[in-house]
């Protein structure tokens, strides 16, 4: 919705600014459409993530329920919001921090962002630079009537530039903005911020082997990250928490998260090296248990998992990996277990609940159908947002002979992968079959009403694009 807010504006603003205009606006949060984007889903991340922003959302005077903490698959330094109360971190962000100190902090600016709407806010700096520029073309218009071709070329050269650097200094005091609300909400939670300066420096780092300029932020949608340790280190430093010590389960977790994660997204050769076999760490064998299943060396992959187990036999996500290298090796009978515990000790987690019924399923066992279906449904009911569990539960009814839930299973998915051509025959073809306002029936109407109005959405856009 944004970005077509954002396209709409431009139209009244000449083609060079307009095209300036869009760069920085892309740039501000650093926002790219998220349906376009991997996003990555694990039981465990997302438990970190939530349990270490709690403490932050409530500073923001936030409900914990309302905010999500998504990690996209993008090995950029980055983390963003584009709307609502959805923070996107981007997984090189999780891979170039230390500490899980360093995520909150942030996370933190990433809430202050939230908590003053700056996205929503987002068309009052590009109205205030439109604003300039129209007026810079109107005198400009009116020099080059009146003969006067070169000095009329100057004012509208100066006015975009007048209306480029309007935009961006609004972008810097929404940043700083968000950082001092950071900082708020880092004290109030008792959390040090040193953790924040560490990955500003990181960031200025970085600009130095970009070689970006460091004199000053005047044609940049951020503040100097130097500009930023220099304004927070004075917030920071006289702050009560600021010598607080860091929270050892948040570290030890985020220890475990990281390694899990490099090991899924890394180059196994890049992991076995990070992560040699001299290490036997917890995280050491997270890590080399993803490599080597990469690798399709499922053996050496279940040897890792396997001493996992049998250090925490009870820890759900280790139970996970296990019966996960199992299924995805062609073993789903002996993955079961393993899975069937997770999901026990997790209460159905969603995520977990979603990779057993797809093992019930593999085993091509009619027999295990039911609990498959069971598994699933709990799965869909607690986080109706996992294409992969519809998918699977489509299944279920398939084979059961129910076409009309199978349908609307196949309508729910195609609707969240964004494909609504598809999800639209399918709610139709599950209202078909259903009872007349029944519950499913009219989730089924709903995806209906739904997968038109997007149609008709990219209908009508296409028609403006000619």
């Amino acid at each position: 919705m944004m970005h077509d807010n954002t396209k709409h504006r431009l139209t009244y603003i000449p083609t060079k600014i307009a095209n300036i205009l869009a760069i920085a606006a892309a740039f501000l949060f650093t926002v790219q459409p998220v349906m376009a984007q991997s996003i990555l889903r694990d039981a465990e991340t997302e438990a970190f993530l939530h349990e270490i922003s709690v403490p932050l959302i409530k500073a923001a005077n936030l409900d914990p329920a309302n905010v999500e903490i998504v990690m996209i698959n993008n090995g950029s330094i980055n983390a963003f919001v584009a709307g609502g109360q959805t923070v996107y971190i981007h997984s090189g962000l999780i891979e170039a921090a230390d500490t899980a100190n360093e995520v909150q902090g942030v996370i933190a600016h990433e809430l202050g962002h939230v908590e003053g709407g700056h996205v929503i806010r987002f068309d009052e700096g590009l109205g205030a630079a439109s604003k300039i520029s129209i007026a810079s073309l109107i005198l400009a218009a009116a020099a080059i009537a009146a003969g006067a071709g070169e000095a009329g070329a100057g004012i509208l050269a100066a006015g975009q530039q007048a209306a480029l650097g309007k935009f961006l200094a609004f972008s810097r005091q929404q940043e700083g903005v968000a950082d001092a609300s950071g900082a708020r909400y880092l004290s109030a939670a008792g959390i040090t911020g040193k953790g924040s300066i560490n990955f500003f420096k990181k960031l200025q780092n970085l600009e130095f082997r970009l070689g970006i300029p460091q004199e000053n932020s005047y044609n940049r949608t951020h503040p100097l990250s130097g500009e930023r340790v220099q304004v927070l280190q004075e917030s920071y430093s006289v702050d009560p928490a600021w010598d607080a010590p860091l929270n050892p389960k948040w570290e030890s977790d985020f220890k475990r998260v990281k390694a899990k994660l490099m090991g899924y997204i890394n180059d196994p050769n890049k992991t076995l090296r990070e992560y040699p076999n001299s290490d036997n760490s917890i995280p050491a064998r997270y890590a080399r248990a993803y490599a080597w299943h990469k690798s399709a060396y499922p053996l050496r992959a279940l040897e890792e998992a396997d001493r996992l187990v049998e250090s925490e036999p009870l820890d759900p996500y280790f139970l996970e990996l296990r019966g996960q290298i199992l299924l995805e090796s062609g073993k789903p009978d002996e993955a079961l277990a393993s899975l069937r515990k997770a999901t026990q000790i997790t209460n159905n987690q969603p995520l977990i609940a979603a990779i057993f019924g797809h093992a019930l399923i593999a085993t091509e066992n009619a027999e295990n159908y039911a609990e498959a279906e069971k598994v699933l449904k709990a799965s869909v009911t607690k986080d109706n947002r996992n294409p992969f569990a519809w998918y699977q539960l489509g299944v279920v009814y398939q084979y059961e002979g129910d076409t009309a839930r199978a349908a609307l299973a196949s309508a729910e998915r195609y609707l969240m992968v964004g494909a609504p051509e598809l999800a639209l025959p399918n709610a139709s073809t599950a209202m078909a079959g259903l009872k007349e306002y029944s519950p499913d029936w009219i989730r089924a109407q709903d995806i209906k009403l739904v997968a038109q109005a997007e149609l008709e959405k990219d209908k009508n856009n296409k028609k403006q694009r000619r």
